[in-house]
């Protein structure tokens, strides 16, 4: 499968790192805390000021806002991670060896530890006060629509498609719109809905609003089914290490030159964005 660049983790990846952290890591207490590079900690002034705030702390509960993992602790406090482009959440034995890349290392007291890994340290964590949790944070409350975590209404749905002008896949991966979606899903989403990516918003139909609405909601729920998407042997993994089950699923992202399941052309490619677009050219009008 040809593939460009790192992979960044959507709503599906995210989420489904999301319940497997409820499964195996909520519910323990943070023994130590390792950081390896302070980069992926620049809200704190020091990695031993980061640290004391986890040391003692039980992980109490998840939630998910977008791709942010959000952890309340019970100190009060927040423990907030957002992976970046590449990054990873690992749970290991103690004795494992540590992955290139390894940034951040809790220790449970149960024994075992959970590994924040980013090579290219775009992703962040960072710990919020109950006082700083309270004034919230920018730019996980400014986010747009979450399909997974709450239903979007169809009828505000349709007002943010019909009541701009701007191509389909600069809406669905707009963050202040849709949260979550970027350039894997938007791809899979438009090419189940039968629209081009450089089509208008605003020239849809109400028929083509819905085969969208469904398709935003069906591809995003169908890839966290099959566990996300790993496009190269260094993209995403899951908590345990294993791949995503979704990539074989793809009908047209990274299938450039491959036939279309549907009509049986071939995948095109476009530059879009600063990035590459999937699609097929019959299929999606």
């Amino acid at each position: 499968m040809p593939w460009e660049g790192p992979q960044m983790a959507e709503l599906p990846e995210v989420e489904t790192l999301r319940r497997q952290l409820e499964r195996d890591v909520v519910g323990r207490k943070v023994k130590t805390v390792d950081v390896h590079d302070t980069k992926v900690i620049p809200r704190h002034s020091t990695k031993k000021q980061f640290a004391e705030m986890l040391e003692g702390a039980k992980l109490k509960s998840l939630i998910r806002r977008g791709t942010f993992l959000i952890f309340t602790l019970d100190t009060g406090d927040r423990l907030i991670v957002r992976p970046g482009l590449g990054g990873q959440l690992r749970k290991t034995a103690s004795k494992d060896d540590l992955a290139d890349g390894t940034a951040v290392v809790i220790s449970f007291t149960q024994g075992g530890q959970l590994r924040y890994i980013d090579p290219r340290r775009t992703g962040e964590l960072w710990i919020l006060t109950p006082e700083q949790v309270a004034e919230g944070v920018d730019e996980i409350e400014l986010l747009g629509y979450d399909v997974v975590d709450q239903p979007v209404p169809w009828a505000d749905f349709a007002k943010l498609v019909l009541q701009r002008s701007v191509k389909l896949k600069t809406l669905l991966t707009d963050e202040d719109l849709l949260t979550g979606i970027g350039n894997v899903y938007s791809d899979e989403i438009l090419y189940d809905a039968g629209l081009r990516y450089d089509r208008l918003s605003d020239s849809l139909s109400v028929q083509e609003v819905r085969r969208l609405y469904r398709s935003v909601v069906e591809i995003l729920h169908d890839a966290i089914k099959h566990g996300g998407t790993t496009l190269a042997d260094d993209g995403w993994h899951d908590l345990h290490g294993d791949v995503g089950g979704y990539t074989d699923h793809h009908q047209v992202h990274a299938r450039d030159g491959e036939p279309c399941r549907r009509c049986r052309d071939v995948i095109s490619k476009a530059k879009f964005g600063g990035k590459t677009t999937w699609f097929c050219e019959q299929c999606q009008t």
